[in-house]
């Protein structure tokens, strides 16, 4: 059974009320869908970046983000992708969740009022303790990095 945190949303202007709210599409989604707040068209040119507005204020629970990720169908028929994938919402972040999108892509691209532009998956979050050494253990894989495994 999957553990239910609180997070409270806040519509920032009634004037975009008729945009659900972020929702999760099916029982099994692991991503709630949130939707564009904008009020003409607004396209996205390729090999450009549009910061989109959702309207919405959050508060998070401490201990907890939001992570801001694609939708996998913006990405696969329409070159759609969030550029600093996944994105996160900290939770003490209180301004207007934008989501940063980019088009990958060699056509325009429109977004309009409530289109679904990205899922939002609610994480824990480890605090880290940094500790200063001279030495680190050793392991098998070492200092090798970047493709030390190879492709096959």
């Amino acid at each position: 059974m999957s553990e239910i945190v609180e997070i409270k949303i806040k519509r920032l202007s009634d004037e975009f009320s008729d945009v659900p709210l972020p929702a999760y599409a099916t029982e099994g989604s692991s991503g709630m869908d949130i939707r564009a707040a904008v009020k003409d068209e607004l396209i996205i040119e390729p090999g450009k970046v549009a910061l989109v507005p959702t309207n919405l204020s959050v508060e998070i629970p401490k201990g907890y983000e939001i992570q801001v990720r694609p939708r996998s169908g913006l990405a696969a028929n329409h070159s759609i992708g969030i550029l600093n994938s996944p994105g996160t919402i900290d939770s003490d972040y209180r301004g207007e969740v934008k989501i940063i999108l980019m088009n990958f892509g060699d056509q325009p691209f429109a977004i309009h009022r409530g289109d679904r532009i990205a899922q939002l998956v609610v994480s824990k979050v480890y605090s880290a303790k940094i500790v200063e050494t001279e030495n680190l253990n050793s392991s098998i894989r070492g200092e090798g990095g970047f493709g030390h495994t190879g492709k096959k």
